[in-house]
Parts: structure tokens; sequence; C-alpha cells
């Protein structure tokens, strides 16, 4: 029997691997759920369950057991008996649970990156001492690379200590943590770059820092005031591959070691001027409305903004917040080396997307729930 431990299945990634991991009747899971109390744990529960669309009785159902906690405490606010009875029971670790926003204190993005990830550790190396510890799959991100220009490779990054955010900066120092207080687990990092939904529906739990960038792109939020976007590219690549990814190498003790872009590449990530022009002919065509565009100066872009608030109203000012973030990114012609993940995952039948297969899906996904998402 395998026991999964999963953190973060009720965010976007988490949430696309429980359907995987729980398609193996002999997989029984542990999910983590940060809840008020236990009504509200079961509540939470019964909402991802409607998400992943099992029925009273499903089987697949039976094989969750949810287990209310935080990753921010110690032994993730489990206690010493909930902590002992995981590393009892658990055969693999899958931690994927994170806080997205861009724009946290430091100490907030460390309570959220780094301490659970010692937390893992401790719970890997108590499994290990009773013997039921197979795997140990992290997820990191892309965004390790922080403000490098050029091509980021598949390896560990100890040099890079220039970042856009706190975000990034929490999780560079959690990897740092990894290989240098992991000794000995069979761990396998995974790098994701910008996760949007799936291929074939773009169906996702959250819409998260992509579809913020595709309002901004529409024009809409600014009065159609936009920066020159030059050859920068932008890395994407849908949820429903990256937890196939992650899923696969759980099962893959070779693995162990390893880290795995799970992004475009460099041939293969969209430009932004292509895909502000695929975001505008979907805002139309969906009915939205939308200004001519007016090319600026990144710089004074970012000078505009608090004038362009001033004459907007409170919903595009609150949009607007999440902005300067956004703008940081196109700072940088960066691109993500992924051959060696690519070919690995490739012989494991699971090829790398193309863009061009899943964008429609995602964007129109978006369009088609009517709400717009406010800015991180």
């Amino acid at each position: 029997m395998k026991n999964v431990f999963l953190t973060g299945g009720t965010g976007t990634i988490g949430s696309a691997l429980v359907p995987r991991l729980l398609a193996d009747g002999d997989t029984a899971l542990t999910l983590l759920i940060r809840a008020r109390d236990d009504a509200d744990l079961h509540a939470r529960l019964a909402e991802m369950l409607d998400h992943w669309q099992y029925q009273p009785g499903d089987s697949r159902a039976s094989r969750i057991r949810p287990l209310r906690g935080d990753i921010s405490l110690p032994q993730f606010g489990v206690g010493d008996a909930g902590f002992a009875r995981l590393a009892d029971e658990t055969t693999h670790i899958i931690h994927c649970a994170a806080s997205v926003k861009l724009n946290m204190e430091m100490a907030q993005a460390r309570a959220t990156a780094v301490t659970p990830t010692r937390t893992v550790l401790d719970l890997g190396r108590r499994c290990a001492q009773a013997q039921t510890l197979r795997k140990i799959d992290l997820v990191s991100t892309v965004g390790v690379w922080g403000r490098t220009p050029g091509r980021m490779p598949e390896r560990r990054l100890p040099e890079v200590s220039d970042f856009h955010n706190t975000y990034e900066a929490a999780k560079a120092e959690a990897e740092r943590v990894i290989w240098n207080e992991g000794d000995g687990l069979p761990i396998t990092v995974h790098r994701p770059s910008m996760v949007v939904g799936e291929t074939g529906s773009g169906r996702v739990m959250h819409f998260q820092v992509f579809y913020h960038l595709c309002e901004f792109l529409s024009g809409a939020r600014t009065y159609g005031v936009m920066p020159e976007l030059g050859h920068t590219r932008l890395d994407t690549v849908p949820v429903d591959w990256v937890a196939d990814a992650i899923h696969w190498c759980s099962s893959h003790e070779e693995t162990a070691g390893q880290i795995f872009h799970l992004c475009s590449g460099p041939d293969g990530a969209i430009s932004l001027t292509s895909l502000q022009q695929r975001v505008r002919i979907a805002w139309q065509a969906h009915g939205r409305k939308l200004p001519g565009l007016r090319r600026v100066n990144r710089g004074l872009l970012e000078r505009l903004v608090p004038v362009i608030g001033a004459l907007a109203g409170e919903k595009a000012r609150r949009a607007l917040r999440g902005l300067p973030p956004i703008l940081a990114y196109l700072a940088e012609d960066q691109g993500f080396s992924n051959l060696r993940t690519a070919q690995t995952l490739a012989a494991a039948g699971l090829p790398v997307p193309s863009v061009a297969g899943y964008l429609d899906a995602v964007l129109g996904y978006y369009l088609d729930a009517g709400v717009e998402r406010p800015a991180p």
C-alpha cells in the first residue's frame, strides 16, 4: 500500500495531483488542509470532492484522510502525536503548498516557504527512521533564477541572490535548505514556470499571476497605455502536465537527487507580443470592449500607475496595485533550460506540451468564469 502525504491539495498543482494519485487503487492519501476547526475542515474537503467530481460513495474519496494543519507552524500544527503517526504511515511525501503572493513581508514569505521545507525534511528523516519512506517530491519554482539574465540551468543555484520579490527570495532560500539539510533523503525538486489551466478544458483551481498578466496585456486596466514588449517571452505550462510529471517522478525512485524544470523551455515559450494579440482577440470575442494601445517606456508606465489609479474607480485601483510586480517581470529577457527534463519526461510518455495546444482553452475558461480576480 502506498501512503502519500500531500500538502497544497487545495491549491492549483495539488488539486490536479489528487485524482492522479487516487487513480491507483492501492494509494491512500493524507491531505493537509488549513481550517479553523474540524467542521471547517470537512466543509473544505466537501468543496474539494465536488471539484474532483467525486460522487457520494466513490471509493477514491474514502481513501482521503483530511488532516487539519498549517504549513507555517511547527510540525504543520498537528502536534507530536499527529506527526509521529505521519512518520509511521507515510511512504511518499509531496509538498506543493505555498503562498504565491509576490509582495509579502520577508518573514511571512519565509514562513510559507522555508519553514515548511524544514518540516518536510524533518518528517522525511522520521519516516526514514521508521523505514517507511520511499520518495519525497518538493515543488519549487523557476523564480529561484531571480533577476538573472539568460538561460537558467537545470542545477542547484547557490550563486543567485537578486530577486524580483520576496516570494522568489524565500523559495530560493528553501532550495538551499533542501541541499544543505536534506542529505540522504530521496528528494526530487520540481521547478514549474507559470502554471495555467488544463490542456483540453482550461480548468484550474485558482486564477493566479498569469491571468492578472493577461488582464494587463488586454490594456483594459491601463486605458491602453502599454510598455514596449520587445522580444520578451513568457514561459507557461498547463497544470495537468505539471501534475502528471510530479506524479510520475513520485513513483520513480531513480529520480531522487534530480531537478526537473517543468516549463516550456526557451524555444517553446510564447512572446509577450504574441500573447497580447491572442488575449485581445479572446477578450473582444467575449464581448469585452478594449481601448487602442499606446506604447510608452516601461519606466514611464510605472510612474503613470498612480495617475491612472486616481482617474479610475476603486476596482481598477485594486487591480493596479498588483501591476508593479508584473512590470518587474518584463524587465529581463530570461529563459529556462529544460533539455534534460524534456528528454526524461518524453521517454516516460510526457512530452512538453505546446502553448498552441492549450492557450485558447485556458483563456476561454477564464473568460467564461466571468469574474475578474483581484491582483496578487
